[in-house]
């Protein structure tokens, strides 16, 4: 990581540590403003989120990659989901996707 002039904190999304969080998913914690988490989702082909994500106070998704499976419904690269406060899913994937995430701390 590396700040320019101060008030940018610039990085590789590579070198940010992979966290394993089930069989074939995978996070990365990126720094943010406070009171925000940022993430990165990776999911291997034929994955699924290992529980039922619940989000109290909502959630938003790109999908950067790959593509995203909710339910019976499909979002491929450049969809962008806002799950409402109080919402939950359970992600999976065919093809493999990589997401970027917000959500309140």
């Amino acid at each position: 990581m590396s700040a320019i002039a101060g008030q940018v904190e610039a990085l590789q999304t590579a070198d940010v540590p992979r966290i394993e969080v089930g069989d074939g998913c995978y996070r990365r914690d990126l720094p943010s403003v406070p009171g925000v988490r940022a993430w990165i989702v990776e999911m291997a082909p034929g994955s699924q989120w290992p529980h039922v994500d619940e989000h109290p106070d909502g959630e938003d998704v790109y999908v950067i990659a790959g593509e995203m499976i909710e339910g019976d419904r499909r979002f491929p690269a450049g969809s962008y989901l806002h799950f409402a406060a109080g919402s939950s899913h359970r992600p999976r994937t065919e093809t493999g996707v990589r997401l970027i995430g917000w959500n309140p701390r």
